[in-house]
């Protein structure tokens, strides 16, 4: 039996569960933590293009950094080595459930009101990410789970932007980025993105959710994306007449053309299905749009006609594309055949300063325009000097080619792992594989953490570091306690003076004893017990027994001569005070209580 491929010395794949444009998923176990794990690695075949190796991290950097249940957890990342060739992987939580597009495949019909539920669920997750300023870009079925406790997660942040990113378009190469049945308009028009860009691709999904099928359809991404900048979808309630009003009213306000008309924030929309959910008035409901292309009212009646003029629209865009692109591939060829540029070799300038590096790229005939710099993190290469070039080394290219000089600016700031709660051996290997070093471990005392696990961690989990950093530990030795004095024979001012220093509360009884009057004679908790401070401490104090001896004239306590009332007139009073040498002050005590009829 063939062992299983293992990444990274602990993730052993098991079985393909995903394929994506760019990537693999694979279910794979944590040797290390022996828990299941999915594993996302880049397609062999694009390792070696640089766009997809930077989305791929992108996608890792964005993800890694949003912790929220809503959203699909990273662990790790890392590379695997592949015929010389870096395979970069990251390590995602395992989700027993199957995404929206698997459920929207099998034709699984839901209730309004739940498709309503599971929009919620996205909404709490683009919440959090637009709170922390991440565009997610890319909402769509396929990059939604539903767990079998039916809660939603997104996934998939491979194109996700900071929102603060002056270069968050759509458009890269002249290609749009992003799934055509979902594209906000601003998205199709290669414009930047915000938060409201999202919101429009969730209402397309929960539009998806309600009837079935997306909002718009056509023969190419090009078509559909005319679509979404130039017409109105159908209302939902035309395909399904039992989509309530109020519902509708939100899938349209998330799809208005102009985004001022939607909602402003995933915090907005939530809050409006809500009150549907609760029978309340929403505020898409009372608030009317205007429609996308048209001052007068759409009409829903000739929607075939509609569809037949969208069709024509958009093949006619296509034509003029091609035609385009026919003309240039002819300039260009004209312009290669007229003049073919000498090539050259690409010198090696991996591991030079950026001043050396164009230097040398000068001096093998390149211009100063022709090339150009990106920086990159990078834990190995020195701030400055040159990780990689593209084209790479060696390579034969024209000598007016594009080079690019990918210049290192120093580790990155990385994640430091929450590890409170975990012992100090699990601790240390968390920190270790994110590339931390260990620094001091220090005891001190928690009523909140079990002894022997980590209380806190300098710098502390969650925050942001340059790998290689020193962390210190702290650990838990358990709840303070202090140790209750021996408090035998200490009269009640010692006892008191002597629990109040040791940090405990007193408390005093008092017990009949022949010992010393207000001495201690006993104590709960005993002494050299280990007890919380501020423990009460019950101390006995020592009391003199009522006193029942006889009187000096040796009656019962009377106290005079006189025969007490009921005394048997036979009997001399006081005892032993007859003639009867029986009745003698020598005869034992027994005796004369006998004769008093008491034994």
């Amino acid at each position: 039996m063939s062992q299983p491929r293992l990444l990274g010395g602990r993730y052993a794949l098991e079985d393909l569960i995903g394929r994506g444009g760019m990537a693999e998923v694979y279910r794979a176990r944590d040797q290390r933590l022996d828990r299941l794990v999915a594993i996302k690695s880049l397609r062999h075949d694009l390792a070696r293009d640089h766009t997809f190796q930077a989305r791929f991290r992108r996608e890792a950097q964005s993800a890694a950094s949003l912790n929220h249940p809503s959203i699909i957890a990273v662990y790790d990342t890392g590379e695997d080595l592949v015929d010389d060739v870096g395979i970069p992987y990251i390590v995602m939580e395992h989700v027993d459930g199957q995404t929206l597009k698997e459920l929207l495949d099998d034709d699984r019909r839901l209730l309004p009101e739940r498709a309503v539920e599971i929009t919620d669920g996205i909404l709490r997750a683009l919440e959090y990410s637009h709170r922390n300023g991440i565009v997610h870009r890319d909402i769509k079925p396929a990059n939604v789970m539903l767990t079998r406790q039916a809660e939603a997660k997104v996934m998939d942040f491979g194109i996700a932007r900071a929102m603060d990113d002056s270069q968050a378009t759509m458009t890269q190469t002249s290609q749009v980025i992003g799934t055509a049945q979902y594209l906000s308009p601003e998205q199709a028009r290669g414009e930047r993105v915000d938060a409201r860009s999202d919101l429009y691709s969730t209402g397309c999904v929960l539009y998806e959710l309600l009837t079935g099928g997306p909002p718009f359809t056509g023969d190419s991404p090009v078509s559909i994306a005319y679509q979404h900048v130039r017409e109105d979808p159908v209302p939902p309630s035309q395909l399904d007449p039992e989509i309530p009003a109020w519902i509708e009213s939100i899938v349209l306000r998330a799809m208005a053309k102009d985004r001022d008309q939607r909602y402003q924030s995933a915090e907005e929309m939530r809050e409006d299905i809500q009150r549907g959910l609760q029978g309340m008035p929403t505020a898409a409901a009372t608030t009317t749009l205007p429609p996308a292309n048209d001052p007068e009212p759409y009409d829903y009646d000739d929607e075939d006609e509609r569809r037949e003029g969208s069709g024509a629209k958009a093949a006619l865009w296509v034509l003029l594309a091609l035609a385009v692109l026919a003309a240039l591939i002819f300039a260009g060829w004209l312009l290669l055949s007229n003049e073919s540029p000498e090539t050259v070799q690409v010198p090696d300038v991996v591991g030079m300063s950026q001043e050396e590096a164009e230097s040398e790229l000068n001096s093998a005939g390149f211009a100063d325009g022709d090339i150009t710099v990106e920086e990159q993190n990078d834990d190995e290469v020195a701030e400055g000097d040159v990780i990689e070039t593209d084209p790479s080394e060696g390579t034969e290219v024209r000598q007016d080619s594009e080079i690019t000089l990918v210049v290192s600016t120093g580790p990155g700031s990385v994640r430091v792992p929450d590890v409170s709660g975990m012992t100090q051996d699990q601790a240390m290997s968390e920190l270790q594989d994110a590339d931390f070093q260990i620094g001091s471990t220090t005891e001190e005392n928690s009523d909140e953490v079990e002894a022997g696990r980590v209380t806190r961690t300098s710098p502390e989990g969650g925050s942001d570091a340059d790998p290689g950093t020193t962390v210190d530990l702290w650990i838990s030795e358990g709840a303070e306690t202090v140790q209750v004095p021996d408090l035998d024979g200490m009269t009640r001012e010692e006892a008191e003076s002597a629990l109040s220093e040791a940090d405990l509360e007193s408390t005093f009884e008092q017990q009949q004893s022949e010992e010393p009057e207000g001495t201690v004679i006993g104590q709960s908790p005993g002494a050299n017990n280990e007890v919380e401070p501020g423990t009460t401490v019950t101390v006995t104090l020592a009391q003199q027994p009522e006193d029942n001896e006889p009187t000096d004239d040796g009656s019962p306590g009377n106290g005079g001569d006189e025969t007490p009332e009921g005394w048997p007139p036979d009997v001399p009073y006081p005892p032993g005070s007859g003639d009867d040498e029986d009745n003698g002050e020598d005869q034992p005590q027994e005796r004369r209580l006998s004769l008093l009829g008491i034994f």
